[in-house]
């Protein structure tokens, strides 16, 4: 409850800065969203954690039930944060929705079908991982990598399903296991290719296309950093050594603000937004701090994902402390 108070307090305190925003109407984004994009972003986390697992196990262990816990868990969080003090962002909640009842409904039948037929077909593998089984991690990560950048609904699912008949052979050691796979992998890709194509109709309809920017004003930028960073571009030089820049959006904007920070800048608007900004880390176990919520990473024993929710102008702060403890930055919720 204190984490909310304390939001509530930094809301109600830069309201007034808000009116002096310095980025250019088509790139400011409600603040509500740094909290609203937790739950889109746990559905590349969870993938994440799957294409790390099954690079040295069949998925028959994998936590399915767990991650579909852990969204709502997240989600009743990030709403708990923001349904007195921000306004109810009606779109964003009724995608939430879509996305968590589908994925709850994937991950449910994905339990059931590898607890029983897929644990099956384990027994008979005779010589460990099959093709298949390799086939498919190297798809799980190219799928995270990915998303990581586009809408899931962009992958080409069609172009795996063919993958799983010409890079993996037909016959070998482990044959009953390896058909089994084929069959699941191929359901799957199928399954996904078709949902995603009526998805991508409707959200192309009802949506424009989001900028893959964000507009930021940082309160100097060191030489040369352009170089390192070369996506980082200037719009507008301000008081001082201000400057007002864009930088890529989504995961590459955590990468660009944990650059700059190491290099001294600071933060003073994001997105519009100079209120706060939600920050997630892996950290081990005992670690102990403030935070929105904190959750297990289910396949890694010992480690957890924290939420943090931090001022914009204590960003870079947070970001090299959590850099100097040796915390994994997860990502930065640019709104």
């Amino acid at each position: 409850m204190r984490i909310i108070a304390c939001i509530a307090l930094l809301h109600a305190g830069i309201a007034l800065a808000q009116n002096s925003v310095i980025a250019p109407a088509e790139h400011r984004r409600g603040a509500e969203q740094t909290f609203l994009t937790y739950p889109e972003w746990f559905l590349v986390h969870s993938p994440a954690e799957y294409a790390a697992y099954v690079r040295d196990h069949t998925p028959t262990l994998f936590p399915f039930f767990g991650h579909i816990r852990q969204f709502w868990q997240g989600y009743g969080a990030v709403y708990s944060a923001t349904r007195k003090d921000y306004p109810f962002n009606f779109g964003y909640h009724v995608m939430v929705m879509v996305i968590g009842t589908s994925t709850t409904a994937e991950y449910a039948l994905r339990a059931a079908y590898e607890t029983l037929i897929g644990r099956l077909g384990e027994l008979t593998a005779t010589h460990g991982l099959t093709d298949e089984d390799r086939y498919a991690a190297a798809v799980a990560q190219d799928y995270v990598d990915f998303i990581r950048i586009d809408p899931w609904y962009e992958y080409d699912f069609a172009a795996k399903l063919r993958g799983v008949w010409r890079e993996t052979p037909l016959w070998g050691p482990g044959a009953l296991r390896k058909w089994e796979r084929k069959y699941a992998l191929g359901t799957e890709y199928i399954v996904k290719g078709v949902y995603g194509w009526l998805i991508k109709k409707a959200t192309k309809a009802s949506y424009d296309a989001p900028l893959p920017v964000t507009a930021v004003v940082v309160d100097r930028l060191p030489a040369g950093i352009e170089k390192e960073l070369p996506e980082l571009k200037v719009v507008q030089p301000l008081e001082g050594d201000a400057k007002l820049v864009l930088v890529p959006r989504y995961q590459a904007f955590t990468r660009y603000a944990s650059a700059l920070a190491a290099r001294g800048s600071n933060f003073e608007e994001i997105a519009g937004n100079r209120s706060v900004i939600l920050v997630t880390a892996l950290v081990p176990q005992a670690w102990k701090e403030e935070v929105l919520f904190s959750q297990p990473i289910l396949t890694q024993p010992g480690t957890k994902r924290v939420a943090l929710v931090v001022p914009v102008a204590s960003l870079a702060t947070t970001l090299n402390r959590l850099a100097a403890a040796g915390a994994q930055l997860e990502h930065v919720y640019d709104y």
